[in-house]
Protein backbone atom coordinates (compact mmCIF):
# COMPACT_ATOMS: atom_id res chain seq x y z
CA UNK A 1 0.00 0.00 0.00
CA UNK A 2 3.00 2.92 0.78
CA UNK A 3 5.03 1.67 -2.30
CA UNK A 4 1.41 2.34 -4.04
CA UNK A 5 0.65 5.87 -2.66
CA UNK A 6 4.49 6.97 -3.28
CA UNK A 7 4.21 6.49 -6.93
CA UNK A 8 0.98 8.52 -6.80
CA UNK A 9 1.47 11.46 -8.81
CA UNK A 10 -1.14 13.37 -7.28
CA UNK A 11 0.69 12.89 -4.19
CA UNK A 12 4.48 13.87 -5.46
CA UNK A 13 2.55 16.74 -6.72
CA UNK A 14 1.43 17.69 -3.08
CA UNK A 15 4.94 17.17 -1.80
CA UNK A 16 6.66 19.51 -4.33
CA UNK A 17 4.36 22.14 -3.89
CA UNK A 18 5.15 21.59 0.19
CA UNK A 19 8.96 21.51 -0.61
CA UNK A 20 8.50 24.98 -2.74
CA UNK A 21 6.25 26.78 0.24
CA UNK A 22 8.57 25.72 2.87
CA UNK A 23 11.32 26.78 0.79
CA UNK A 24 9.72 30.22 -0.10
CA UNK A 25 9.27 30.29 3.93
CA UNK A 26 13.17 29.83 4.83
CA UNK A 27 13.51 32.77 2.58
CA UNK A 28 11.18 34.65 3.96
CA UNK A 29 12.75 34.19 7.02
CA UNK A 30 16.65 34.16 6.11
CA UNK A 31 16.68 30.94 7.34
CA UNK A 32 19.87 29.21 6.14
CA UNK A 33 19.02 25.25 5.45
CA UNK A 34 20.83 22.28 3.59
CA UNK A 35 18.55 20.12 1.06
CA UNK A 36 19.68 16.25 0.09
CA UNK A 37 19.23 16.08 -3.46
CA UNK A 38 19.40 13.26 -5.95
CA UNK A 39 22.21 13.90 -7.74
CA UNK A 40 21.25 12.38 -10.82
CA UNK A 41 18.83 14.97 -11.43
CA UNK A 42 20.76 18.04 -10.72
CA UNK A 43 22.29 20.12 -13.06
CA UNK A 44 25.39 22.28 -12.81
CA UNK A 45 26.48 25.02 -14.97
CA UNK A 46 29.60 25.11 -16.08
CA UNK A 47 29.60 21.00 -15.41
CA UNK A 48 31.84 19.96 -12.77
CA UNK A 49 35.25 18.11 -13.50
CA UNK A 50 34.85 14.59 -14.08
CA UNK A 51 37.38 14.38 -10.54
CA UNK A 52 34.99 16.01 -8.72
CA UNK A 53 31.35 14.62 -10.32
CA UNK A 54 32.52 11.21 -9.95
CA UNK A 55 33.15 11.43 -6.23
CA UNK A 56 29.88 13.03 -5.54
CA UNK A 57 27.22 10.24 -3.57
CA UNK A 58 23.91 8.92 -5.53
CA UNK A 59 22.00 11.61 -2.93
CA UNK A 60 24.64 15.12 -2.06
CA UNK A 61 23.86 17.38 0.97
CA UNK A 62 23.97 20.91 0.12
CA UNK A 63 24.13 23.57 2.92
CA UNK A 64 22.97 26.48 1.88
CA UNK A 65 24.98 29.70 3.88
CA UNK A 66 26.40 32.68 3.29
CA UNK A 67 27.34 33.64 -0.45
CA UNK A 68 25.89 30.39 -1.25
CA UNK A 69 22.32 31.04 0.51
CA UNK A 70 22.52 34.97 -0.67
CA UNK A 71 22.81 33.40 -4.10
CA UNK A 72 19.78 30.65 -4.04
CA UNK A 73 16.48 31.12 -5.21
CA UNK A 74 13.36 29.38 -6.38
CA UNK A 75 12.99 29.58 -10.81
CA UNK A 76 10.46 27.52 -12.83
CA UNK A 77 10.33 24.75 -10.20
CA UNK A 78 14.08 24.29 -9.52
CA UNK A 79 16.16 25.31 -6.37
CA UNK A 80 19.17 27.45 -8.08
CA UNK A 81 22.56 28.69 -6.24
CA UNK A 82 25.71 28.99 -6.83
CA UNK A 83 28.58 26.71 -5.24
CA UNK A 84 32.08 26.19 -5.15
CA UNK A 85 33.31 22.83 -5.14
CA UNK A 86 36.93 20.58 -4.44
CA UNK A 87 40.10 21.99 -2.88
CA UNK A 88 40.19 24.54 -5.90
CA UNK A 89 36.85 26.00 -4.80
CA UNK A 90 35.36 25.42 -8.30
CA UNK A 91 32.29 27.32 -9.07
CA UNK A 92 29.14 26.24 -10.40
CA UNK A 93 25.46 27.27 -10.61
CA UNK A 94 23.50 24.64 -9.34
CA UNK A 95 20.09 23.65 -10.29
CA UNK A 96 17.95 21.24 -8.49
CA UNK A 97 14.12 20.33 -9.52
CA UNK A 98 11.87 20.40 -6.54
CA UNK A 99 10.93 17.39 -6.91
CA UNK A 100 14.37 15.82 -6.62
CA UNK A 101 14.52 17.14 -3.29
CA UNK A 102 14.78 14.07 -0.55
CA UNK A 103 15.36 16.44 2.48
CA UNK A 104 15.26 19.93 3.86
CA UNK A 105 17.53 20.28 6.90
CA UNK A 106 17.84 23.13 9.55
CA UNK A 107 19.93 22.92 12.17
CA UNK A 108 21.02 19.45 11.21
CA UNK A 109 17.21 18.59 11.69
CA UNK A 110 15.44 17.15 8.59
CA UNK A 111 12.01 19.62 8.21
CA UNK A 112 10.90 17.94 5.32
CA UNK A 113 11.29 14.63 4.02
CA UNK A 114 9.97 13.75 0.27
CA UNK A 115 9.63 10.07 0.02
CA UNK A 116 8.04 10.19 -3.40
CA UNK A 117 11.71 11.24 -5.13
CA UNK A 118 13.46 8.25 -4.53
CA UNK A 119 10.65 5.99 -5.53
CA UNK A 120 10.57 7.47 -9.03
CA UNK A 121 13.92 7.22 -9.03
CA UNK A 122 13.78 3.98 -8.52
CA UNK A 123 11.20 3.66 -11.34
CA UNK A 124 13.06 5.10 -13.67
CA UNK A 125 15.52 3.16 -13.26
CA UNK A 126 13.88 -0.19 -13.44
CA UNK A 127 12.02 1.16 -16.78
CA UNK A 128 15.38 2.18 -18.24
CA UNK A 129 17.14 -1.92 -16.91
CA UNK A 130 13.75 -3.36 -18.96
CA UNK A 131 14.79 -0.71 -22.39
CA UNK A 132 18.49 -1.86 -22.44
CA UNK A 133 17.63 -5.49 -21.98
CA UNK A 134 14.75 -5.01 -24.58
CA UNK A 135 17.20 -3.39 -26.71
CA UNK A 136 19.43 -6.18 -27.25
CA UNK A 137 18.53 -8.62 -29.99
CA UNK A 138 19.90 -11.48 -28.33
CA UNK A 139 17.40 -11.46 -25.60
CA UNK A 140 14.39 -11.36 -28.03
CA UNK A 141 15.03 -15.51 -27.89
CA UNK A 142 13.34 -15.70 -24.37
CA UNK A 143 9.86 -14.28 -26.81
CA UNK A 144 7.45 -16.43 -28.21
CA UNK A 145 6.61 -15.35 -31.24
Amino acid sequence: MLYDLLQDKELAAILKNHATDLLLYLFEKNQEFGVLADTASITFDPMLPEDIYSKLPEFTLFVLMNYTYESARIHEGNLIFEAGFGPDNFGSVVTIPIEAILQIIVDETPIFVNLTASVQKQKQQQRDSMEAWLSNPENRRFFKD
